[in-house]
């Protein structure tokens, strides 16, 4: 299979990224079922059909089965591949009879997770391997000589990290053969951290929000890609905020489904497109399996906020008016 370069893997993905956590039936040992296979086959059309070709995986998500479930549709679609961009993640190890729940970027277990995860997929190749989660016992040096293998050996094509401060990436890219292209963070209307940082910053009286300030200028300037995870805020803004949901949170909604009417789009739309406007030109990971979702999410893809109407969800988000 013929390997695109990072520029081209940039220029031909889609807006919005399809999170495979929910294939696989569930996060249990349970085998992977037919009827699971077959929900495979039906998400990936949709999401193919609805223009979205980018998949997200990690090797953890329902214990490797979302991996094994999407590695038997390309076993029987092998066309597929060349319509798709795949990532996936290693480094989270779950307790055993050893250790508790960890992080694990020596060498080792990446290269044996690398190889793990393209048998899973029936992949020869993933055009992104991100490190999922920061081990503080990384050592840049060991990690870059692992990672610089895999590329010379045509298994990964380019290296992304998730949940990770500018810091750390700069850190690791003093060491890689080629800098980190991707950082995935927790990004939605509910959490909103990562706008936050910049606006309490320098107002006197005002608490400090738990971001590390300037990873988001970092990644714009190094031209590290964005992406955005948790990004429909588990739906509260779009059909499941309850009775007991705050009132800021029942307000925000309320404006979600009037500027849904507005654009004559789905209420999932302006949630990610109020990610997507953002001149970072983030790329949110949806993650539902629910085909009707996967298409109303799929409409943000035509959706542009006004300046005005993005200022107006996020403060009501906020709960609280700016500065």
């Amino acid at each position: 299979m013929t390997q695109l370069p990072i520029q081209k893997i940039h220029q031909n993905a889609s807006q919005l990224i399809y999170g495979c956590m929910g294939l696989g039936g569930g996060w249990n040992n349970t085998p992977v079922s037919n009827a699971d296979i077959k929900q495979g086959h039906e998400v990936i059309d949709t999401v193919l059909q609805a223009n979205i070709n980018y998949f997200d995986h990690a090797d953890i998500y329902t214990f490797s089965k979302a991996e094994q479930v999407f590695g038997q549709v390309l076993n029987s679609r092998p066309e597929l591949r060349k319509q798709m961009i795949i990532q996936s993640k290693c480094g989270i190890r779950f307790e055993d009879e050893n250790s508790p729940t960890r992080y694990d970027f020596s060498a080792q277990h990446i290269t044996n997770s690398v190889e793990q995860i393209l048998t899973r997929l029936n992949c020869e190749y993933l055009d992104v391997l991100l490190l999922h989660r920061p081990d503080p016992l990384m050592d840049i040096n060991e990690v870059a000589r692992c990672v610089e293998q895999l590329m010379r050996d045509g298994k990964i094509n380019a290296l992304g990290v998730s949940n990770m401060n500018h810091h750390q990436i700069a850190l690791l890219n003093h060491a890689l053969p080629k800098p980190v292209v991707i950082n995935q963070l927790e990004l939605s209307l509910n959490h909103l951290n990562w706008l936050d940082d910049g606006i309490v910053a320098g107002q006197s009286g005002l608490e400090q929000v738990n971001f590390s300030s300037g990873t988001m200028e970092y990644c714009q300037l190094h031209n590290i890609q964005i992406q955005a995870w948790g990004s429909l805020a588990q739906g509260i803004f779009s059909g499941r905020a309850n009775e007991n949901s705050e009132p800021h949170i029942h307000a925000t909604a309320s404006l979600v489904n009037q500027l849904a009417e507005q654009y004559r789009t789905s209420s999932e739309a302006i949630v990610l497109a109020f990610i997507q406007r953002h001149p970072a030109k983030i790329q949110p990971v949806i993650g539902t399996t629910n085909l009707d979702r996967i298409n109303a999410c799929a409409q943000a893809q035509h959706v542009e906020l006004s300046r005005e109407h993005w200022y107006q969800l996020y403060v009501s988000a906020r709960g609280q008016n700016l500065p």
